[in-house]
């Protein structure tokens, strides 16, 4: 809960000029970290044991219950070996997962962890939504990343009978940084994590109706993922949460013919975050222009006065635009 922790930090640093100072020296402090300091992804969460994941069938609808009780099997045999190894935490995490109410489409209890779980019949979706995480998103912390997922498609038609058919996806397919940390400051992980997403999209395309429209929801880091996978990505919207940049300095920078939105709550912190981009001893730091400034060019839309973690707080007026937004009804998105 580290972005949590963090932002009572910044709340009480920007109450007073010598604090906003502090706000605006830390990056800078963490700008030379992350020159001299490099970070490795198994740094974060060294030696919990856990099988490989599973080699599975191409996604199709027909092989789509298969891969969701493969991937459970994996994750129940995860939580036995992480009980065994002594990180109950990790292990009570996996043993959710394992629960036969949960369809995982993918599962790694390796390191941080990995995990795609749906919500919805994705086969039969018109409508299909997929979440991208920020920092501090690993298997520990998945049930906090999952319930707002759970939240949007509890608040999307279609699920009643009327309306389109709709289904979301927790999509947890990289080993996210840490909110203070020196590679939450750089693009390297997104860069890494790009190509992870666009081809994950491109499975899904196999699982779905031929004419199912997509939105793609990004979180923070996550962000700057959605910002390096864009041209790649066929989607028909691109939201922007709470970003910190997402590397190019505009919307027509990233290079995509989905429409572009953005937001960001009255009390999120990154507001905070310098909007800067340079490169210093060969390492690019600072992850670019403000998505929610006019000249970037996104479709900003209200988020009410929530925090950092609240786009998807049941009852937030960024939630019930996010549902807007996924089914299509873009006139009735409230403006920011």
């Amino acid at each position: 809960m580290a972005e949590r922790r963090s932002r009572g930090w910044w709340r009480r640093a920007r109450g007073s000029r010598r604090g906003r100072r502090h706000v605006r020296a830390l990056p800078a402090v963490l700008i030379t970290a992350a020159v001299v300091v490099p970070l490795t992804a198994a740094a974060a969460r060294p030696g919990i044991p856990a099988p490989a994941p599973a080699v599975l069938a191409p996604l199709t609808p027909a092989t789509l219950e298969q891969a969701y009780a493969v991937n459970r099997a994996d994750a129940a045999r995860a939580s036995r070996m992480a009980a065994a190894h002594g990180d109950r935490h990790r292990a009570a995490a996996e043993r959710e997962l394992a629960d036969p109410s949960r369809d995982l489409l993918a599962f790694d209890g390796r390191g941080a962890g990995r995990a795609v779980e749906v919500f919805g019949d994705l086969a039969r979706a018109d409508r299909v939504a997929v979440l991208v995480p920020g920092s501090d998103t690993s298997l520990d912390t998945f049930g906090r990343f999952r319930a707002g997922a759970a939240a949007l498609h509890r608040l999307l038609p279609g699920n009643t009978g009327t309306g389109p058919r709709t289904a979301v996806v927790a999509w947890l397919g990289y080993t996210t940084p840490g909110t203070v940390s020196p590679a939450v400051l750089t693009p390297g992980r997104a860069g890494e994590a790009a190509p992870a997403l666009a081809q994950f999209l491109r499975g899904l395309r196999a699982v779905t109706a031929p004419d199912a429209r997509f939105t793609l929801l990004c979180h923070s880091y996550g962000t700057v993922v959605c910002g390096r996978a864009a041209p790649h990505l066929d989607v028909s919207d691109l939201v922007l949460l709470g970003s910190p940049g997402t590397g190019a300095q505009s919307a027509a920078g990233l290079g995509t013919r989905a429409r572009v939105w953005a937001a960001r709550g009255a009390d999120d912190w990154v507001a905070d975050v310098p909007h800067v981009s340079a490169d210093l001893f060969g390492t690019t730091v600072g992850l670019g222009a403000d998505p929610l400034s006019p000249a970037f060019g996104a479709r900003v839309f209200a988020a009410g006065s929530g925090g950092h973690s609240d786009y998807f707080r049941p009852g937030s007026p960024s939630l019930a635009n996010i549902a807007r937004i996924v089914v299509g009804a873009v006139g009735e998105v409230t403006g920011g």
